[in-house]
This record gives C-alpha cells, structure tokens and sequence, in this order.
C-alpha cells in the first residue's frame, strides 16, 4: 500500500532539537496522520485526548493523570520556552506520547529541553500533524485508541492494526503505576499548622506547595493507605488527590472515602478525588464523549453565580441527577460549556469536592480560595488560628485590589 506523504522536517521540527526521521500516528477507526519523530525512538500507544493550552507543556507532561493517554497540541508552536525542573509536577513525565504541529527550540537556555525532557524519559513525540484537524475528527468520533509508531515505523497496515489492538482505557489500573509505595511528611511538627493528609492517587507537586504556602503540614499516604493511617488522631484535614484513570475500578478509595465523611474532618477532593467521593456520596460516574483537557474551562458556583476560568483534564463526570438527596451532598458548580458537574459541598460538614485543577500552573488561578477555605477548616479543627500564609508572588499579586 502507497504510504503517505511526510513533512519535511526542518519545516516541523527546528533543527536545534533535532528527529529521527518519518513516523505514524494511526487512530483505531483507520485515519492515519504522518508526521516527523523528534521524542525517543520507540512506538508509544494510549487513548488520544486533545489539549488547547498555548503554554503549560510541562505540567502537562509531568501531570500523572495524563498516564495511559497520547496528548495533542493544539497550539501550533510547542517548545517556545525552556523547562525548569523544579516545576514538574511529579518525578517523571507519565504521558504515552505527545503530538505537536510545530516543535520549537526555546529563545533562552538548552534549546532542546522539551525533547531532552522527553528523550530522558524515553517518551515518543511527533510533529508535522494536523492537530487542529485531528482535534475536530476526536470532537465528532469521540475517544479513540492510537497508536504512534517508531521512527521509520510507516507500514500504514501495521500501523492501523496496532491501533486497533491498544488496551481499552477503561480496562487500566494506572493509579497503581503513579501512586508512591511508602509515606512522606512534608513539613515539621515545630512549625505548629495543622496536618493534612493527601491521598496520593496522582498527586501534582502544586497541590502540595499550595497547601504549605497556607500554613499547613503535609503527609502524603499511598493510595492503599487505611482508615486508620488517614484519620490518626493528629491529622486535621485528608485531601484526595487528581489521578487518572476511572473511578468505578476504585472499589478500596471509595470504601475508605465514606469513612473520611463519616468521621466529618474536613475533606477535599480534586479531578479524580472528587469522583471518588461523589461515588462514595452515592452517585454514579460516566465516561464523557471526549473529555475536559484545557486551561481554558469556565465553571460556575451555583451558590454565589461566581464563574472561574479553570483547568481540567478528566475523562469522567460524576452524574449529578443520580446523587442521593440523604448523601448530605449538593451539586455546588457545572461547566458552563456542557452543564457536566464540577463541584460537590456537603450541607452540614466541611466537605467540598472540584472537579478542575486549582493548583493549575502556569494557571489559570481563578479558583486558589478552594485551598483557603479548605486550610481555614482544618486550622478550625487543629485549635488555633490559621497560621500567616507564605503566599506565593504570583498569589500575592491576584490577591491585591486592583
């Protein structure tokens, strides 16, 4: 069969950073995108989901709720400026590939950092497709599997029938993979705020830089932690964590869930926490048609009618009609672009749930009073004022009247 026609490389990868040649992005419904290999030389595979962020590459690759999944660009220029480590969100980058229109070498510093990033982790990259176009075809087919193959892998037939063959993502336990297997403090007993527990389910580094800037301590649990290690006697709020993957194969964080509402310390949970605890509330969780990837989401808080632009990345809503009216739990804020459930609050105890990302960096950072109100509670419950915030400058500037 006639292979089709690549970019020429210089035109889609600058030469500062440098490709392996042709390679394929093949999709299970048969549509094949070519393209030029510029991450490591192996095939990679995943659910396809399209992010539209013009910056914010690197938190995206070193998200771990971005495990299992092959991640396009839709900005046509990825690359523009340089990583700086101290900013990824975990240890590692967790995404299966990444798909890009235009790879760029940053102004400043290391002009190959985004592909030295990718290399070091041995995460295949390609550039040279048509992002905007396959962002269209995904709007209108829904999630599809893929698969991006090895540098001069470009067997058109071979390339569709691996496709064909990835693991359904529903069918993966990737919380398993990113979760850590030993606990952690963050912060000394001496500094006296109070001690919040995070579930690690895939933990963002942010999360935790979010909550010591308010003051508080931090132990961080895997996710097989018991009830008896998340609600110690000294532990004054429990977090539950973004992660990936689907909720209903989440039978042990569920269970452990309705003992953290049962014992009615203050909870809050994020992206995939916040669908464990919409489950453990009662409610059922469904697969959306193509996801929430973006910075760009506006959701609104039903109470007050304050709307936020925030960030997201989840395959899965938890359905609102189904949450049972004795839970204690109401549906606080929806996503005004599909009206799906963002948030959860229950009506007696201090127990608040976002399905967006507030500790969003580079942002945006409409929604950080979501840490604020969730650190006020657990000061309330440690026996003490809240401590003085180490607000961060980018806070400290939002926080100030204009």
């Amino acid at each position: 069969m006639k292979k089709p026609p690549f970019p020429r490389s210089s035109a889609v990868v600058d030469p500062r950073v440098g490709d392996y040649g042709p390679a394929l992005l093949a999709l299970e419904d048969g549509r094949l995108f070519p393209g030029i290999a510029f991450g490591s030389q192996r095939s990679g595979q995943g659910d396809l989901v399209v992010n539209t962020s013009q910056t914010g590459y690197q938190e995206i690759a070193t998200d771990p709720s971005y495990a299992g999944q092959l991640v396009v660009m839709t900005y046509p220029l990825i690359g523009n400026y340089g990583r700086v480590r101290a900013d990824d969100q975990s240890e590692r980058p967790w995404l299966r590939g990444l798909i890009v229109a235009n790879a760029t070498a940053a102004v400043l510093d290391d002009a190959r950092q985004l592909a030295t990033m990718l290399r070091e982790a041995d995460i295949p990259a390609i550039a040279g497709v048509d992002t905007r176009g396959l962002a269209r075809h995904l709007r209108s087919s829904g999630c599809l599997r893929a698969v991006l193959t090895a540098p001069g892998q470009t067997d058109p037939e071979e390339a569709r029938a691996l496709a064909r063959g990835v693991p359904r993502w529903e069918d993966q336990d990737f919380v398993a993979h990113v979760s850590p297997a030993v606990a952690r403090d963050v912060g000394d007993p001496s500094e006296g705020g109070p001690l919040v527990v995070i579930l690690d389910f895939g933990l963002k580094t942010n999360i935790v830089d979010s909550l010591r800037r308010r003051g508080a301590r931090v132990r961080i649990l895997p996710h097989t932690a018991t009830a008896a290690e998340v609600l110690a006697p000294d532990v004054d709020g429990v977090v539950f964590s973004p992660g990936p993957g689907d909720p209903a194969r989440l039978d042990g964080p569920v269970a452990l869930a309705r003992a953290v509402i049962e014992d009615g310390r203050p909870l809050l949970g994020i992206c995939l926490g916040h669908q464990i605890i919409g489950r453990a509330a009662g409610a059922g969780t469904r697969r959306l048609p193509f996801g929430h990837h973006a910075a760009n989401h506006p959701v609104q808080d039903l109470e007050t009618g304050l709307v936020q632009v925030t960030a997201q990345n989840h395959e899965v809503t938890v359905i609102g009609e189904t949450l049972p009216a004795a839970s204690g739990f109401v549906v606080s804020q929806i996503d005004l672009n599909d009206g799906s459930v963002e948030g959860l609050r229950h009506t007696v105890k201090p127990i608040e749930t976002v399905q967006y990302h507030p500790e969003g960096g580079p942002g945006p950072l409409d929604a950080l009073a979501v840490f604020d109100r969730f650190v006020k509670a657990a000061s309330k419950r440690h026996g003490g004022a809240q401590p003085e915030p180490a607000v961060g400058k980018v806070e400290l500037l939002l926080s100030r009247p204009s």
